[in-house]
């Protein structure tokens, strides 16, 4: 699986032979990245705020993966686009998407659309990406990376999140004011028990600055076993 960071919560994952497209958001200081050079066989939303569906529009034609409210605002007002199930999905849903599976798991944010009558989005959410499908049994060979969404920290990541879905890596906002700051962070990579953790969504705007030292310096605190990646715009990871 590979993992590349285009800055924001803006993330491209490869699973064999398939990519998607979480949170696309180019409009950031951390990237270089033309959206119009990827061509995502999936693109998945956390939510609706305009930091994290800014680009989708690009992408009409791709498999969408978001809650069924947020799937028909986009086709309503984008175009069409080839919703998984037809209609979306919801939490604590997992599909299949090519050579991956996507489970949606909750997130604690607000989900209107920026727009004169203020539309809902329906709840905001997080997403597990992996290899396998999971099941209750552990299977020390499959590989799986969980993009929180915007989100304050949740036992929901202690008690289900980290021991049913076993995510190896973990994306974890950690700019604060709009989202968990790096301590709560550092707390949600701590509970989820991964192997590495992400800070996202900082430094895109000025309420969000945030030093990623403060986050490697959390983690340490914790005495988790986690390892801190910081990865700059465009970078990739394998895992």
């Amino acid at each position: 699986m590979e993992l590349t960071w285009h800055g924001h919560s803006t993330w491209h994952v490869s699973v064999d032979d398939t990519d998607l497209l979480i949170d696309p958001f180019f409009e950031n200081p951390k990237t270089d990245t033309d959206p119009e050079e990827l061509d995502p066989d999936y693109v998945l939303l956390t939510h609706g705020h305009a930091d994290h569906i800014g680009d989708v529009d690009r992408y009409e034609g791709s498999g969408l993966v978001a809650v069924p409210e947020l799937v028909s605002y986009l086709e309503d007002n984008f175009g069409d686009y080839d919703a998984v199930g037809g209609m979306g999905m919801n939490i604590g849903g997992t599909v299949e998407c090519g050579d991956a599976w996507v489970t949606m798991t909750q997130a604690a944010h607000t989900n209107g659309i920026e727009t004169d009558y203020g539309a809902s989005a329906g709840v905001p959410a997080g997403f597990v990406v992996s290899d396998k499908k999971p099941t209750q049994e552990s299977d020390p060979d499959c590989t799986s990376f969980y993009h929180a969404g915007d989100t304050s920290l949740l036992t929901e990541m202690r008690d289900v999140i980290g021991p049913f879905l076993e995510p190896d890596f973990a994306a974890l906002p950690a700019g604060d004011h709009f989202t968990m700051g790096p301590a709560q962070a550092a707390i949600a990579a701590d509970w989820l028990d991964v192997d590495y953790a992400a800070p996202m969504h900082y430094d895109t705007f000025p309420p969000i600055e945030m030093d990623p030292a403060d986050f490697e310096r959390e983690l340490k605190a914790t005495g988790t076993g986690a390892e801190a990646v910081v990865l700059a715009g465009d970078e990739s990871f394998e895992l």
